[in-house]
């Protein structure tokens, strides 16, 4: 297997891919020049490959905010991906993306569908938005856990084919960070994020600030025990050995269908096969 791995910051995530297959040829690719995700390819040995999406909009399209559907995006992607191409002299049997910040556009979606891989910070199926805000849905849905999802890349906002989702991240760990904010919620039924901070804007509180800070810790902690431990699994221990394949947007591992919350670690955990 070949992959091709996206990265614009730290580079964390592509790290615990890495270490989980480092014989396994790969090319990282970048907007961001001069991220830390580059040095870490670098350090590996890995080819990288580079391109300013800042600098390549304003000077091929004029434009200062990067978009996010239409031609000019998917011109980005065209150019970017005919530079992995060639690197790797051939397409990537599989692309995770890793901390990379640009939005996929729908040419790139619709060329690779199904080979790119992302990472979610919650559960993929029921809380969308970045960073911290899918544990604060799930917090104010009274979840008693959260999970981070990988999930194959389509048009959509994060709603592709779920191929796998980690461990169960019990919240009652923060019950103390979260008992104000849980009051405050179940007083004014605010089970929403809008509603929440609509509330807290109407009563003057500072509760929507100290949602976000204890939903920041949380989504650290998910990082480390879920997100790079299903992401190395995901690409090395079951697309790279073959136990993969989809029907439409179904998605079966060793045969077996797959709920469409895919493989569930709290059940299978990290096992070899499931037949």
């Amino acid at each position: 297997m070949r992959y091709a791995c996206g990265v614009s910051g730290s580079g964390t995530n592509y790290e615990k891919i890495y270490e989980r297959g480092p014989d396994t040829y790969h090319v990282v690719f970048s907007n961001a020049p001069g991220c830390a995700g580059i040095l870490k390819a670098e350090k590996h040995g890995a080819p990288v490959v580079l391109l300013d999406s800042g600098k390549y909009f304003r000077e091929m399209w004029g434009l200062e905010k990067l978009p996010r559907y239409g031609v000019e995006r998917n011109s980005y992607d065209m150019a970017i991906m005919t530079l992995v191409e060639q690197v790797l002299d051939g397409g990537p049997d599989l692309i995770c993306l890793a901390g990379y910040d640009l939005w996929i556009g729908e040419w790139m979606a619709n060329r690779y569908f199904p080979k790119i891989l992302n990472v979610h910070p919650g559960d993929a199926r029921k809380y969308t938005g970045l960073g911290w805000r899918p544990t604060a849905k799930a917090i104010l849905a009274e979840e008693s856990s959260v999970r981070s999802t990988v999930f194959f890349v389509d048009e959509s906002d994060d709603g592709g084919p779920v191929l796998i989702q980690s461990e169960s991240l019990p919240l009652s760990r923060w019950d103390e960070e979260l008992r104000d904010i849980r009051r405050f919620a179940e007083r004014t039924d605010a089970r929403t994020l809008e509603r929440f901070r609509a509330a807290v804007q109407r009563e003057g509180s500072n509760l929507y600030k100290s949602l976000e800070k204890v939903s920041v810790a949380i989504q650290e902690v998910l990082r480390v025990e879920g997100d790079w431990r299903i992401y190395p699994f995901a690409v090395h221990g079951l697309i790279a050995k073959g136990r993969v394949a989809l029907d439409a947007r179904t998605v079966y591992i060793d045969g077996v269908q797959m709920p469409p919350d895919g493989w569930q670690v709290d059940k299978y955990g990290f096992a070899d096969s499931i037949r």
